[in-house]
């Protein structure tokens, strides 16, 4: 793990020992910005090349990484309602992810048994799904509950052929799985004390409103570093609310094992200057707090909502795909709430994509046409430094 090095002033706790989220938080961000420095990590670290643009690697990270570690696969507000559904494309899988009528999610790959079509298409209500095929009906388990002709497959069990199941498991606001049939699924041990962070946000009673998609010439671990460091605010987001709102290249760190939380502070933090801590310090007022969950999910909460951004590869090593949604921390009841969400969610996805997503090309660019051998990852960077050393740790790479 990186090692955290702090600036000018002690500004970082040990790693192991993540600040609570509370004014505690808050406080190491004032600090941060009137010193103006920001936790660092102890060196600079050098990240080769192929880190970012071998095919190979990325073929390693479909089939030992992504598909084998619990990744949050929808929201739970999506599917709020007993026999609500929604069919989501992940990793090039067509999954299935129901919620029957006892209130239990299931995420099941959606591709008849007979001959292998695709039973569900889009979102809705629904207790059953027919094939469109040769019209197999399969319930909102699974389960395999009619076949026409069913004189030609008199020989069979029908409990033997219901849709895959994959290990998932219901938490925290979303529905995590394993996209490999016969893996196993811990989620404990894979968030770890991480998953006490996450519970503190009650994402289960956020309202899901909007999603948008985008693909991008850019490694997807290097699409995912743009939302762990400060760094380029002034001059990627230097015209729009992020660059105007936020501290530069000033971030509070805290690690959680495989995961981790950046707290970017906001330029009113400086309002606290001189006064005593108190509960009215709520770093969610004065920072934005921006998770990383390994292996792919951002959550960059505010306010009002939360960004939920999942980045996966795309068909090479420098191609990449992102699926951007918003929830809303307080649940729209009119239609001019609704109209303020849209506007908040256009605003945030703009960001993104006209800003984050119109530089990272140029850097998909440079590693495909470098002739270097490494990257050069800051002391400021420690967010990055972070995603580099566990994804190359899993994945084998060697860092200078």
């Amino acid at each position: 793990m990186t090692e955290v090095a702090s600036g000018s002033t002690d500004t970082h706790p040990d790693a192991a020992t993540p600040t609570a989220l509370g004014p505690a938080l808050t406080q190491r961000g004032l600090r941060l910005v009137l010193d103006k420095t920001t936790d660092m990590a102890a060196r600079t670290l050098r990240v080769p090349l192929n880190y970012y643009g071998d095919d190979k690697l990325t073929e390693l990270e479909y089939s030992t990484l992504l598909r084998r570690t619990p990744l949050a696969v929808l929201a739970s507000a999506q599917i709020p309602n007993p026999n609500d559904y929604v069919v989501r494309s992940m990793l090039d899988d067509s999954l299935l992810i129901t919620r029957d009528r006892s209130g239990k999610a299931h995420v099941l790959l959606n591709y008849c048994r007979h001959r292998g079509a695709m039973p569900a298409c889009g979102s809705g209500n629904a207790r059953r799904f027919t094939c469109p095929y040769h019209a197999w009906v399969y319930d909102n388990t699974g389960k395999l509950r009619g076949l026409p002709g069913k004189a030609g497959f008199d020989d069979i069990d029908r409990a033997d052929y219901g849709l895959v199941e994959l290990p998932s498991e219901e938490r925290h606001g979303f529905i995590w799985a394993v996209l490999t049939a016969d893996a196993a699924l811990d989620l404990d041990a894979h968030l770890g004390s991480f998953g006490d962070e996450l519970a503190q946000w009650n994402y289960e009673t956020y309202q899901y409103h909007d999603e948008r998609f985008l693909e991008s010439t850019v490694s997807w671990k290097g699409a995912l570093e743009a939302f762990a460091e400060g760094y380029h605010f002034p001059f990627v987001h230097g015209d729009s609310v992020i660059g105007q709102n936020t501290v530069a290249n000033t971030h509070v760190y805290d690690e959680f094992g495989d995961h981790h939380r950046i707290g970017f502070p906001f330029n009113w933090i400086t309002e606290l200057k001189g006064k005593d801590p108190s509960d009215d310090w709520d770093p969610i007022q004065y920072m934005g707090v921006i998770y990383w969950i390994f292996p792919n999910l951002i959550l960059a909460n505010s306010p009002v909502g939360v960004e939920v951004l999942e980045i996966f590869p795309g068909k090479s090593a420098t191609d990449c795909r992102l699926r951007h949604s918003w929830m809303a921390r307080f649940a729209a009841t009119t239609p001019e709430q609704s109209e303020l969400y849209d506007g908040i969610f256009a605003q945030v996805h703009a960001a993104v994509r006209d800003e984050d997503f119109a530089m990272l090309p140029q850097c998909g660019e440079g590693v495909r046409r470098a002739q270097h051998d490494h990257m050069l990852i800051g002391r400021n960077e420690i967010g990055v430094q972070h995603m580099v050393e566990v994804l190359a740790g899993r994945l084998g790479v060697a860092l200078g």
